[in-house]
């Protein structure tokens, strides 16, 4: 990537990486450093950008690993489990990250009927916008929207249910 992309990549994408970084991180000074070397990742990377989503889920994409390598990286250092970042009942999309649990909402959304379930794991795991969403099903935004909404609140659901 040369120095004139790469500083205009960082200039229209680095407040959105860095929110989104926040709130994973719930730390400002934590959520800077990430961000940098997130920022440092894309634009050192062996594998450039290919152009198959947009730029921003991709620089997205890098910062959840470097946070997870980072959450990683500093529970070793203190020999201590980690604690989970959020109530999984709350933000499911943050219970993920937690391999049981994981395994287990996986377990659950197989058992989920479509489209909820299709829609559900391209938002969380494709990191696809709505519109792009819409899009695959020949449907609006919007329907994306209310038809990831309704699956989320059927998971939620059966989660409390099997107290996940």
């Amino acid at each position: 990537m040369d120095n004139k992309t790469a500083e205009k990549l960082y200039e229209t994408c680095y407040m959105q990486v860095y929110s989104f970084v926040m709130t994973l991180a719930k730390d400002s000074h934590k959520a800077q450093e990430i961000t940098q070397e997130t920022f440092f990742k894309a634009m050192t990377a062996k594998q450039t950008f290919r152009g198959e989503s947009e730029c921003l889920s991709w620089l997205c994409a890098i910062a959840k690993n470097v946070f997870i390598d980072e959450t990683r990286r500093s529970s070793r250092l203190q020999d201590e489990p980690d604690e989970p970042l959020a109530d999984s009942a709350t933000d499911i999309e943050q219970s993920i990250t937690d391999s049981e649990t994981s395994f287990r909402i996986h377990m659950l959304l197989h058992e989920m009927e479509e489209p909820y379930k299709e829609v559900f794991e391209l938002r969380v795991f494709g990191e696809l916008s709505f519109a792009q969403i819409g899009a695959i099903f020949q449907k609006t935004e919007t329907w994306a929207r209310v038809t990831y909404h309704r699956a989320r609140l059927k998971l939620k659901e059966r989660m409390d249910k099997n107290e996940i």
